[in-house]
């Protein structure tokens, strides 16, 4: 579907012997980008990893070293322009694996792309990427499970005790149909606003359907009260 539409701007009567002229301006516009798109972002890893620590550096700009579990689940929102599309991220923010199913499938479904956390310090924590891909699919049961949009955040970066390679981070994701990779750290703000725009853009490039706006122009005729003949004319 084109992206790029005419847009009626403005008409002007134009006057040529005794033939009178309609001339129409047009503007090309990007209608797409007047439509607003609403994604459903769920993150995913074990307790402490850093999920909403990523999320408030992301929507706030803040940091806190006081850790606080999530309990069930909570989200914030942000809008972005990705592509000239105006864009409202939802981005949730879920407990630990322990609570993973007590929130029910109806909360996994309709998502528009998972994010795979783990600490770079904590090889358990990456140990448990593949349950926790299993197990979202399980519960969102997507219509292409093979193609939906993950991306992996290995954080915690900023601290020295390093446990996981950037090599085995990549490794596992090019096993999976090549995830996109990214190492942050959201006490430092490192690749986090670059993580969650790949996150808009996979989500994004899954759309099947665009709805447009159905407030276009009517359809404009260019008409002259006396058809020309095929002489030209000299003004």
């Amino acid at each position: 579907m084109f992206s790029k539409l005419l847009e009626f701007k403005s008409c002007y009567l134009y006057s040529c012997g005794k033939k009178l002229f309609y001339i129409v301006y047009y503007c090309v516009t990007d209608m797409a980008s007047r439509k607003k798109v609403l994604l459903k972002v769920i993150i995913l890893g074990d307790s402490g990893v850093g999920k909403t620590s990523l999320m408030n550096q992301y929507v706030n700009k803040k940091f806190s070293n006081q850790y606080k579990a999530t309990i069930g689940a909570d989200f914030l929102t942000k809008e972005i322009m990705v592509d000239d599309r105006l864009v409202t991220m939802q981005i949730w923010d879920t407990a630990g694996q322990e609570r993973f199913q007590s929130l029910g499938v109806s909360f996994y479904r309709g998502a528009d792309c998972a994010v795979l956390v783990y600490d770079v310090t904590s090889p358990n924590t990456f140990k448990s990427l593949d349950g926790w891909r299993d197990e979202f699919l399980i519960q969102a049961c997507p219509r292409d499970p093979e193609s939906f949009p993950f991306v992996v955040i290995g954080n915690k970066i900023d601290l020295e005790n390093r446990a996981i390679s950037t090599k085995r981070g990549q490794g596992w994701c090019q096993s999976k149909n090549n995830i996109p990779y990214f190492e942050t750290s959201a006490k430092e703000a490192i690749n986090v606003e670059q993580a969650f725009q790949c996150v808009a853009k996979n989500a994004l490039a899954q759309e099947t359907e665009v709805e447009l706006y159905n407030d276009f122009p009517d359809q404009i005729k260019l008409t002259n009260e006396q058809r020309p003949r095929s002489d030209s004319c000299a003004c």
